[in-house]
């Protein structure tokens, strides 16, 4: 079975390289819609795949970490990134370009290392991530399934090399959450009542 959760986020950024001038040429946003598609064979003590109240805690922190925020490709110019540092509080420095394929695979990535590490206590069995699907308009979208977020042919995501600003990680719940990510601690689900 498959259940999905969708969040919303604004963001601004550029795509450099793209073939539209003024995407590649001009900071500018879009309201974002950011679907995550978990799958079991099985369900919980709810009867559910898993919980979405779950995902509220920090699967939202994650998505919510690009709301009102600018996505600054580490690959651009220096005096863009640091006029863009500079005139934001709200900042995510990734090492690919901010296109909706890409945050695809950005949030696969980071949505999928936190489920792994999350120990879950409602008898949830053998949940996956099956796709993150990011809508950049409302008539275009890109959707990441696991290869694609794993894949060499696409580039390799590495998430030492992703920065969050400060203001962003003081309005987490847990303010060392993108750092237990990245080094593998664990979280532990509340317990339904």
């Amino acid at each position: 079975m498959l259940i999905r959760k969708l969040f919303k986020f604004e963001n601004a950024h550029v795509v450099r390289g793209c073939s539209t001038v003024r995407c590649r040429s001009s900071i500018h946003g879009h309201s974002y819609g950011v679907e995550l598609l978990f799958e079991s064979n099985f369900l919980d003590n709810g009867q559910m795949v898993y919980d979405f109240g779950l995902m509220k805690q920090n699967m939202k922190d994650i998505v919510d970490s690009f709301d009102h925020a600018i996505a600054i490709w580490s690959g651009d110019e220096e005096s863009y990134k640091e006029d863009m540092k500079k005139h934001s509080a709200r900042w995510i420095e990734i090492p690919l370009s901010p296109s909706a394929e890409q945050f695809s695979r950005l949030f696969f990535v980071l949505v999928d290392k936190l489920l792994s590490l999350t120990t879950t206590v409602n008898g949830e069995k053998e949940v996956k991530l099956h796709s993150i699907i990011v809508h950049e308009t409302q008539t275009g979208y890109a959707q990441a399934f696991r290869e694609d977020a794993y894949s060499q042919n696409m580039g390799l995501i590495d998430l030492d090399e992703i920065v969050f600003s400060e203001e962003i990680q003081k309005e987490w719940h847990d303010a060392r959450l993108f750092e237990k990510i990245k080094n593998g601690k664990r979280f532990t689900n509340p317990k339904s009542v």
